[in-house]
């Protein structure tokens, strides 16, 4: 394992991408990419620095499950060992699902493709869709859960 502020070796970069493509796998029949795409993926390795050590960890967890060999793994063994690796390191395996999604939903062609505006929602902000405002009696009941600040 290479210390954290070196910067993913190519190997850990295939690694990676192989992780996070089947984290959101591409999907021909929705017209969205996977976050393997090379411009998502370009977005998380400009966006792994807070997450650095704990991807690089899974990175390591992953290919060391593999004996170093994951990238040979065919795709469905590649996808059963993450499952292994999701259950006997969850907290490694969320990070890798954060970073994915984190990025994946910041790509125009996402937010159009699941009928979002690709843009930022301040200052236009984006309409609710109005709904039974009783659902939230109950919450305002529970009464005050904070303390008043002078």
């Amino acid at each position: 394992m290479m210390s954290a502020n070196q910067p993913l070796t190519d190997h850990e970069k295939q690694i990676l991408r192989t992780i996070v493509g089947h984290v959101i796998p591409a999907s021909g029949s929705l017209g969205v990419p996977g976050a393997d795409d090379e411009t998502i993926f370009a977005d998380i390795l400009t966006s792994v620095r807070r997450d650095e050590a704990a991807l690089r960890e899974a990175i390591d967890v992953v290919d060391g499950a593999a004996d170093g060999g994951f990238l040979a793994l065919s795709r469905p063994q590649q996808a059963e060992l993450l499952g292994r690796f999701r259950q006997s390191h969850p907290t490694l395996a969320r990070s890798c699902e954060v970073i994915a999604a984190r990025c994946y939903y910041r790509d125009d062609r996402v937010m159009r493709a699941i009928g979002m505006e690709p843009r930022p929602p301040f200052p236009l902000g984006f309409d609710v869709v109005p709904s039974d405002l009783s659902l939230l009696d109950p919450v305002r009941q529970r009464g005050k859960i904070y303390r008043e600040v002078n």
